[in-house]
Order: C-alpha cells, then structure tokens, then sequence
C-alpha cells in the first residue's frame, strides 16, 4: 500500500497553511558579503555607509554619494547638459538608444554624471558623482559635458572641485566621439588650475580605460576608496600582452598608494573629515570642527 507523504498539509487548516505558503519578504532582505561571504541585513546599510562590517565599499550612486559627503545631506543638484542622443546610429545585439532607455529607467538619471554643491564640515563646494550603475559609468558626450558643466559651476563660483570617478572607460557606443572627452575634460582641469581652483580626485571601484587616463588622474589631490581597482586595461589583457603574472593587488587602491600613484587610501567613514581639512588648506579657509579626525596626506599639509 502506497503511503500519503501529504498528510501533514491535509491537517493543517487552510488560514494557517496560508501563512506559510505566502511569499512576504523581499527578494533582496539580505546581501551577501563579497569579501567575507557573511550575510547583511539591507536595512542596516545606509548606518554602514554602504560598507559591510568586513570593510567592503559596495558600489553606491549619486544620492547616496552626495548625502554622505555633504552637511546634512543639504545640497543643490544642477542639470547636466542635453547632447545627441546616438550620433552614430549604433546597434550590436540591441540599439544603443534602447541601452540608454533601459538604464535612465534604472538609475533615474539621464547619464553617468551627476553634479552637487554644498558644504562639507563648513567648507563649500562642487562634486561630480559618476555612476557605475549608468552603463558602467562609461565616458561619452554626455559624461564629458556633464564633466565640463560642473568644472564651470566650480570657477562661476569659486568653488573647488570634487570628482568622485567610477567608469569602465570610454563609451564605445560612441565611437571617436566619446574619445574627443578625454582633451575636453583635460582643457576644464587645466582652466581650474590657471585660476587656482582645487581639483581632488576620489577614485572609487571600478575606475579605469579612458578616464583613468584623462581627469581621473589629474587632479591636486588623489584619494581612493579602499579596494578599488584602478587602472587603464583590465589585469586579464596586461598578463596576454607582457605574458608575465601581475603581483598580487596589482591595480588595487592599497598598491597604488604604495606606489604613489594615489595619494592615500581613505575609508567611506574618514572621507568627509579628509576632505574636509584638504579643502581648507587648499581653499586657504577654516571648517567645522572635526572629532577624531585623520591625519591629511602629507602633500597637502604644505601646499
């Protein structure tokens, strides 16, 4: 005689069965640690700064970005310029105008670029936040306007200017034309400096290709969240081309300080304290008060 299996669910009523069977968390309650493999309560991040108690800085966009670095998460948006939407026509496995549709639809931004102004302990000024979520954050028309547009923001009101940099690189969608923003972006950086206003870098993960080798790496000072990759090609197509095994952490913020090629490597929770007392020296200026501070990288205490 065959047994029933199902005898627990004929016993249970259907009000309590009910209870069980409904789907009432959501899909993303919990998160998973890349760095440790713990699992993360999602309501507990924004406390965290979007870093796990491992140390991990999850990739973050422009709201979050611009409410952890200004005062009291006060600041004032400015729009990005408009620019041809595809002026190449282009269409691999699917039109690049669809590309730009779906990913407005995700990140409620019309580009990768985003541009703030507020206070940081006191002390005003610019940021641009470039998002990773925008198409990989990837540089094109847009990205170099926008870029452009808060580099005039900066010396309309002399106010120095904070890049926040988080890019796979050129759009290729664009072809030549997203090349022409790496001399576009160089020419605003060097119209900062002519009229003496502070440019600082914030290298954030991943930051590579044509912007690491244009306005990411040109500024007065280079900060660099910890662990991001930061580079020009990816490690994969180094090892092919040299046919060397890279050392380990290669293109890793740590290493690159080690290097000097960052200036130092700041945690999320440090970053508006250090900020906070460059800018003061660069801008010649006092901020607020700051407990527990960090020491400043070591350039700009004499710049």
């Amino acid at each position: 005689m065959k047994r029933d299996m199902n005898w627990l669910t004929k016993l249970t009523p259907p009000g309590v069965k009910s209870i069980f069977t409904k789907r009432d968390t959501p899909d993303n309650l919990w998160m998973k640690c890349p760095k440790s493999g713990e699992m993360i309560f999602t309501a507990d991040l924004p406390g965290l700064l979007h870093v796990t108690p491992a140390g991990h800085h999850m990739r973050i966009g422009p709201e979050l970005r611009f409410g952890y670095t200004f005062d009291d998460e006060k600041y004032e948006t400015y729009p990005t310029p408009s620019v041809v939407m595809d002026p190449l026509k282009f269409k691999d496995d699917q039109k690049y105008t669809d590309r730009l549709k779906k990913s407005r639809a995700k990140t409620g931004s019309d580009d990768a670029m985003s541009i703030g102004v507020g206070k940081i302990h006191g002390v005003e000024a610019v940021a641009l936040v470039q998002n990773f979520a925008f198409m990989g954050g990837s540089l094109g028309m847009a990205a170099g306007e926008g870029f452009i547009a808060a580099a005039d923001i900066a010396l309309e009101k002399r106010l120095p200017l904070i890049a926040f940099t988080a890019a796979g690189g050129a759009r290729m969608q664009e072809g030549a034309l997203s090349l022409m923003q790496m001399p576009r972006t160089t020419i605003a950086v060097q119209r900062l400096r002519e009229a003496g206003m502070p440019y600082i870098v914030v290298l954030c993960d991943p930051t590579t290709g044509g912007v690491t080798a244009s306005y990411a790496m040109l500024g007065d000072v280079h900060l660099a969240e910890p662990g991001a990759m930061i580079g020009f090609a990816g490690p994969r197509v180094i090892e092919e081309t040299i046919r060397e095994k890279l050392p380990a952490g290669f293109q890793r913020a740590e290493y690159l300080e080690e290097k000097g090629m960052v200036d130092k490597v700041v945690p999320r929770s440090e970053l508006r304290a250090v900020l906070a007392q460059i800018l003061a020296v660069l801008m010649q200026t006092s901020h607020a008060p700051i407990e527990n501070s960090p020491d400043v990288v070591s350039h700009t205490e004499t710049a």
